[in-house]
């Protein structure tokens, strides 16, 4: 028996082989990296090259779900629009019931339940996407932002630094876990997320800024895409720190 053509049926070994099939799909996508700071979040994402007359506005992987919360995906960009139009319509159905914004946790929730449902259905296929959301919960009473990441398998879970997609993501986990660690809250300034995002993303890009776009998620659920001026000058910084690194003590004679 084939049990990689339909999503309901678990393999002899427990797995259900669609799903790791859309997780291989994510694997294949561009990298995301999400970074919590004290009052921030940052969501950096690797960009691909396009055709030369290709509208690069066309081509968005970091979007905005709600006024105040902000979904940056990894994966197939086809899954992806079907499945924020539909958190999108979810947000505005939430605003118009209970009179006020979904929390960032509800709206990952939601999300992460769409990706499960479609894991035991006949006739469909599970979403081939993994996501980190940025946004703010009512409950925080700073309105500080935080970070969710969703997978196709339809799990959801908070982080404080995650990064998805692309084949290095989890050497990049691992740098983040190693830089972050390293870090007290008192440090963890915007200045700071931004560059360990940068300095993350830098392990698997070559062109510096033109292949980077980044968004500063604030308190509130403020937010604003960083002009590609603004992020080379850090990636002109960690250049320039990784070069003096190479040189050694005695680079200065």
């Amino acid at each position: 028996m084939s049990y990689d053509r339909a999503i309901t049926v678990f393999s002899p070994d427990g797995h259900l082989l669609q799903v790791e099939y859309s997780m291989e799909a994510v694997r294949r996508g561009s990298t995301v990296v999400g970074v919590q700071g004290k009052d921030c979040v940052i969501l950096a994402v690797e960009k691909r090259a396009i055709a030369k007359l290709q509208d690069a506005r066309t081509i968005r992987k970091i979007v905005s779900v709600d006024d105040r919360t902000v979904l940056a995906f990894a994966g197939l960009t086809a899954d992806a629009r079907v499945l924020v139009n539909k958190v999108r319509v979810e947000a505005q159905s939430y605003r118009l019931t209970m009179e006020d914004a979904p929390s960032v946790d509800y709206l990952a929730r939601y999300l992460a339940k769409i990706q499960q449902k479609y894991t035991q259905q006949g006739g469909v296929r599970p979403f081939g996407i993994a996501t980190l959301v940025a946004g703010v919960n009512d409950d925080d009473k700073g309105k500080r932002p935080f970070l969710y990441q969703t997978d196709p398998a339809g799990t959801h879970s908070r982080w404080k630094a995650q990064a998805i997609g692309g084949r290095n993501a989890k050497s990049l986990r691992e740098f983040l876990e190693k830089q972050y660690q390293d870090l007290n809250e008192d440090e963890l300034t915007e200045t700071k997320c931004v560059r360990l995002a940068v300095q993350a993303l830098l392990e698997v890009v070559d062109s510096g800024a033109k292949t980077m776009e980044i968004c500063v998620i604030r308190e509130g659920g403020i937010k604003e895409m960083l002009k590609e001026e603004a992020v080379q000058v850090v990636v002109d910084e960690i250049e320039a720190e990784q070069q003096e690194e190479k040189r050694g003590p005695s680079g200065s004679d």
